[in-house]
């Protein structure tokens, strides 16, 4: 679903809330954050046998699913997996945004489809 969060606007969030991230080095084709990396930003996974379903301001067309080098299915957006992020301690949170951590930038994504980079 999309909701409007301080700071950064309606961006993409899970079904509890919390802002979902799409990781500049995955380039729309695939994940890319393995390893210890997942502790911090864990994919929005989607379980097996589990049909995805577009909330509130998401486009269901953009919606779509890939493997994961742990061999779960991660929900993408757009073309980009989406991760949430552990510093995110309460919903409505983006406090990941424009970070550059575990090898790259992480940014909240629009309902448009694109993430949320700021100007330099």
């Amino acid at each position: 679903m999309a909701r409007s969060l301080p700071g950064v606007g309606t961006v993409l969030v899970n079904s509890k809330g919390y802002a979902l991230y799409m990781f500049a080095p995955d380039h729309r084709r695939s994940v890319t954050c393995t390893g210890s990396c997942l502790g911090t930003w864990p994919p929005l996974m989607l379980p097996s046998g589990v049909r995805l379903a577009a909330g509130p301001g998401v486009k269901p067309t953009l919606l779509g699913s890939d493997p994961s080098p742990q061999g779960v299915r991660v929900v993408t957006y757009h073309g980009w997996p989406l991760y949430t992020y552990a510093g995110d301690v309460q919903p409505g949170q983006a406090t990941g945004q424009d970070g550059d951590v575990n090898g790259g930038y992480w940014y909240v994504i629009r309902p448009s489809g694109q993430p949320e980079i700021p100007a330099p």
